[in-house]
């Protein structure tokens, strides 16, 4: 879910833990296991397709790139997007954005994005593939472009969108015993949500809604046989 105005997502209360369900196994979530996965693709239903809406705008096409870091544990690359953005204001984030008109499809607007928020460039990356779209509370409807990414980038954050870049170990996020389940009233509507909040040191990264939701259907993807 994409956070409405004064909404606080550490606020509301943990209803439940998913660690029930099987994390996907490490040999599923090396490179050369992830290039075969969407080179010949499971049928699979992703979990989670749309948030209710809380825009009355008409919906807008948006693409982010989901970065896979080429570590030796592989991590996903996000971003804290700076406070004064006028959607997804100070969120965990993937890089991406609008589609603008001069991009071919979802990939060129995920990899033009990704240039441009952290400087990322395309000869770094690795497209495996798109996953099905994601509708936000904020009526953006965002395709994940899934990429596989050299340890060698280099990454510079924009000022104007990036507060922070940083890294999450990819077996952490693939395990739902660090899924958390959220329940609120808000508008007279019972809305939920996954977190999957990270400790780097001392510092949280509380990584919820919308790219929550993303990586959420990501697992599903992986874990589907």
């Amino acid at each position: 879910m994409s956070n409405p105005p004064l909404f606080d997502p550490r606020a509301v209360p943990v209803i439940g833990r998913d660690a029930h369900l099987p994390a996907v196994l490490s040999e599923a979530l090396q490179p050369a296991a992830l290039r075969l996965r969407f080179a010949a693709p499971p049928l699979w239903s992703p979990e989670l397709r749309a948030e209710p809406s809380f825009s009355s705008r008409a919906p807008a096409a948006a693409s982010v790139l989901v970065p896979l870091v080429m570590r030796e544990t592989l991590t996903v690359l996000l971003t804290h997007r700076t406070s004064h953005l006028s959607s997804h204001s100070g969120q965990v984030a993937f890089p991406g954005g609008k589609v603008d008109p001069d991009d071919a499809d979802a990939v060129a607007t995920a990899l033009r994005e990704a240039q441009e928020e952290i400087g990322l460039a395309p000869v770094h990356v690795e497209v495996l593939g798109t996953m099905p779209t994601y509708t936000t509370g904020s009526a953006f409807v965002v395709t994940p472009v899934v990429a596989l990414v050299s340890e060698a980038m280099a990454v510079e954050a924009n000022p104007h969108e990036v507060a922070q870049i940083f890294e999450v170990p990819l077996p952490f996020l693939m395990d739902p015993a660090n899924h958390q389940r959220h329940r609120v009233q808000w508008e007279g509507q019972a809305r939920e949500w996954l977190s999957m909040p990270y400790h780097d040191g001392q510092m949280e990264h509380f990584i919820w809604g919308a790219t929550a939701g993303m990586l959420r259907n990501l697992y599903r993807f992986l874990q589907a046989h």
